[in-house]
């Protein structure tokens, strides 16, 4: 077992604050170099999340999947019961990949266009890529792995800022499903 995500996040992050200060990014070369590898790592990225998807599309696991999806943060209401497939379900997340990249992208963008902050570019060069590789998606549909344990579907929100997440996880225990479907709470099918 290796060592957390976050962890190595963490040392990746502040290993590469110590490299960029010995950077010399006020030279036109380095800094298109740099601004070469951020491009291409991200084009990397794009094309893992195309091959992944690809995947998806050819295994067409039309198996039913159903949780219940939890309320939003602070909400009293109980949480929504949804029916979908494997592939919807993996096809969904792929969706929330690609937007969490754009967004990142924008950010950089900002920041380096904008701002002219350059040390970024280089933590933002490795960062998603490592995500992209240890991906649930990754694991399941390149490398194979079965999808048991913590790569059983609904998978656990990622944990957002400072593992904060958001409302909870999935449940898709057939008591909580069982209760969700009695309450009448959602039935909602995507296809």
């Amino acid at each position: 077992m290796g060592l957390n995500p976050q962890i190595t996040n963490l040392m990746i992050i502040l290993g590469m604050m110590q490299v960029s200060k010995k950077i010399p990014f006020d030279d036109p070369q380095v800094l298109m170099g740099v601004r070469a590898m951020y491009i291409v790592s991200n084009l990397l990225i794009i094309g893992i999340y195309l091959f992944i998807q690809s995947k998806i599309n050819q295994k067409k696991d039309r198996t039913t999947l159903k949780y219940v999806e939890p309320p939003p943060m602070g909400s009293a209401e109980e949480g929504k019961l949804v029916t979908t497939t494997v592939q919807s379900y993996d096809l969904q997340q792929m969706r929330g990949m690609y937007k969490q990249l754009l967004i990142g992208v924008g950010m950089m963008g900002v920041m380096h266009l904008y701002m002219k902050y350059t040390n970024p570019l280089l933590v933002q060069s490795i960062i998603p890529l490592k995500g992209a590789f240890e991906g649930n998606l990754f694991k399941i549909h390149i490398l194979g792995q079965p999808a048991v344990g913590d790569l059983k579907r609904p998978w656990k929100a990622a944990g957002g800022l400072m593992g904060m997440g958001g409302a909870g996880d999935p449940k898709s225990d057939k008591k909580s499903v069982e209760q969700a479907e009695r309450a009448g709470s959602g039935g909602v099918k995507e296809e």
